[in-house]
């Protein structure tokens, strides 16, 4: 019960050795010793901040392709930049999308193409 209180203490005054040890306690199979609050509480915002990064890039992707194909006024002079940005975050979309936030995206594209055209219209 202590490295459940020394862990939590931890946790306070030092993140990254209560991760380290953490993850030591993980591998060993110590469950009991596992600050399970503040591994939770970790975790959810682990998950939260991936699903928000990459609803972000596909809406930077939506953004740039929609300035593309409707923003003539600017196309000559932006073009060039708007295809290297729209390449830049699909490979990033790409590199780290898994089947769960894949369906995510799918679930909220009609808000996320919203706040896109929403940008867009502001913008030009």
């Amino acid at each position: 019960m202590t490295a459940i209180i020394d862990l939590k203490i931890l946790y306070e005054s030092n993140y990254l050795q209560w991760l380290e040890e953490t993850i030591k306690c993980l591998r060993a199979r110590q469950v009991g010793e596992i600050d399970y609050e503040n591994l939770i509480e970790e975790l959810e915002y682990l998950a939260k901040n991936e699903k928000r990064r990459v609803r972000s890039l596909l809406e930077q992707i939506l953004r740039y392709l929609l300035l593309y194909q409707y923003w003539d006024l600017e196309k000559p002079r932006n073009a060039n930049h708007w295809a290297a940005e729209i390449i830049s975050f699909r490979n990033q979309l790409n590199e780290d999308l898994s089947a769960n936030l894949r369906k995510q995206l799918e679930d909220k594209f009609t808000i996320i193409y919203s706040n896109a055209l929403d940008y867009v219209k502001a913008k030009t």
